[in-house]
């Protein structure tokens, strides 16, 4: 390999680390470090459209080489969590948690390199760094379509970056996260052109207007409020956070009988602690007492996914949920453990993560099993290779995936429930919506993440499925965030986290279906396409020019 300057390692080292400022760090993602997405890509595809002084391009070889560098470091920045989950909840210890984090970067950084090669590829292709440019947003969602169906781990898409911006209001539900990161990508292109084309702005003053009204129009959008029509909420639930202690941290677990009296008591008397907006954040009020107090009725109660293992055919745990239910006159959906018998396991059965629901007359009436496990978490991709991590399965076992998404009804409304990881997955979890869901209800246990920036991508992504789906969110989780999220994506109320407590939610049932909830990732499949055909038109162009040189 030719040597790359040394100037383009810091471009993409660079474009790695801004990548990683939209994000949240150690907590909510402050407004101004959302703006960082706009630029964030201009050194990498300055890097990978660089040219020698002999006027020569980059080879495919060395754009890849900087695209791995810029992705690399971008996982490292994003996604730091995965060590502290697996030295201080999972019990490993610190070196093999620190080598599973950076094989996990240099595995998912794959698919950074995947695009620095095929933007050099169009660069040499097509004949015009512009033609790259034009093409590198069509690029970029089609990468992160192939990291969301190839590897799985969807986490933090580029657009979600602009979850509490008007323009993800205005594109994700018709084109999902995908669309917010193509317009991303655009405006880095759109920028790097004008660098690229700066010598004729400066001559041509009619270019000079086009561009200027170009970008006002782009301001305009992005600024200007988002009105939605979104109603207050007019029925309650009730969302229980437990705050147990997770995996190696755990030590002295209270009895069986002591969790479902905590988790029944706290269903009946909501705690007297709430946030407006997300916890955490500036310019929110910090606490607040519940505008209805402890005794109106609730919609339905909501348990999180936790570590409290309640099997759903244990008789005291039935007899607890019915118990409450009819108590309550409220259905419940609670976190727990499925048991199936398998005669060809050689245990003699199965576990799955569920959701089990009961009717307000106390009847277990359904059941989801969770269908998109986490890897490390909930089972062990090749095991013999990865014998190392079976401690970090101890207390959440080794489960089996469900097969078919249920719908929970109850009074004449409809509810879908998917399960902590299931969230990132948006084509996932439209079909909940597509299937009669008139609300959502997420339970999660994001206490593994401990401190870290993890529960805070992992809500911003939560509430990009609101947006996507025009639903309200319920979200009951084990530690935190325990919230309430409207259609536009906006956290309503949340508990403090890291706190006993519950909470009693406004929210809305819905009936429209968004356009992406009816054709899901049909965008970002389009842009794949797009992506093929420049690939191919570039391979005919040149096998046309090397016809004609002979």
């Amino acid at each position: 390999m030719n040597k790359i300057p040394a100037r383009l390692w810091t471009l993409a080292a660079l474009s790695g680390l801004l990548q990683i400022l939209p994000f949240p760090i150690a907590g909510p993602t402050p407004a101004w470090r959302t703006s960082f997405c706009w630029v964030a890509l201009i050194p990498l595809l300055s890097a990978l459209l660089a040219e020698d002084k002999q006027g020569r391009p980059l080879r495919i070889r060395q754009g890849a080489a900087l695209g791995y560098l810029s992705g690399i470091i971008w996982y490292l920045g994003n996604c730091y969590w995965i060590y502290q989950t697996m030295y201080l909840y999972g019990g490993l210890p610190k070196p093999v948690a620190a080598g599973i984090l950076v094989l996990f970067c240099f595995y998912l950084g794959l698919y950074h390199l995947l695009f620095g090669a095929l933007i050099v590829i169009l660069r040499l292709r097509l004949g015009h760094r512009c033609r790259a440019l034009v093409l590198s947003p069509f690029v970029w969602v089609a990468v992160e379509l192939a990291r969301a169906h190839i590897t799985g781990f969807p986490w933090d898409l580029l657009g979600i970056s602009q979850v509490n911006s008007s323009l993800a209001c205005r594109l994700a539900p018709y084109t999902g996260a995908y669309g917010v990161s193509f317009a991303i990508v655009v405006v880095n292109a759109v920028l790097i052109t004008f660098w690229l084309t700066r010598s004729r702005i400066r001559h041509e003053q009619s270019y000079r207007r086009r561009i200027l009204a170009m970008v006002a129009v782009g301001l305009v959008v992005y600024f200007f409020p988002f009105i939605t029509k979104t109603n207050p909420g007019r029925a309650r639930a009730t969302l229980v956070q437990e705050n147990l202690e997770i995996g190696a941290l755990a030590t002295e677990r209270p009895t069986l009988p002591q969790m479902l009296e905590s988790f029944s008591y706290l269903s009946l008397n909501t705690g007297d602690s709430q946030i407006l907006g997300i916890p955490g954040q500036r310019n929110v009020p910090k606490f607040i007492v519940p505008l209805w107090g402890r005794s109106l009725p609730t919609n339905v109660i909501v348990w999180p996914e936790s570590p409290a293992s309640f099997q759903e055919d244990n008789p005291q745990f039935r007899t607890a949920l019915s118990s409450l239910a009819r108590k309550a006159n409220a259905p419940i959906i609670a976190g727990s453990i499925a048991v199936i018998q398998a005669a060809d396991n050689p245990r003699g059965y199965f576990l799955l993560n569920s959701a089990a629901f009961v009717t307000p007359q106390g009847e277990f009436a359904g059941r989801y099993d969770k269908m998109h496990l986490v890897p490390f978490g909930e089972y062990v991709p090749f095991q013999r290779l990865f014998f190392f991590a079976g401690s970090l399965l101890q207390d959440v076992g080794d489960f089996k995936p469900g097969t078919n998404r249920t719908i929970f009804s109850v009074n004449g409304h409809h509810y879908g429930t998917f399960i902590c990881y299931e969230s990132i997955f948006g084509d996932e979890v439209r079909h909940f919506v597509q299937q009669g869901a008139e609300v959502l209800v997420n339970i999660s246990n994001d206490g593994w993440y401990g401190d870290t920036s993890a529960p805070w991508q992992h809500l911003d992504m939560v509430r990009m499925r609101a947006i996507e789906n025009h639903r309200w969110i319920l979200r009951a989780t084990n530690t935190g965030i325990t919230a309430s999220i409207d259609p536009a994506g906006r956290v309503v109320l949340a508990a403090p986290r890291h706190v006993r407590t519950s909470i009693q939610v406004g929210f809305n049932y819905e009936n429209k279906l968004t356009f992406y909830t009816k054709h899901g990732d049909l965008f970002a499949y389009g842009c794949a396409l797009v992506t093929l055909l420049a690939l191919a038109y570039g391979m005919r162009r040149r096998l046309a020019v090397n016809y004609k040189q002979i």
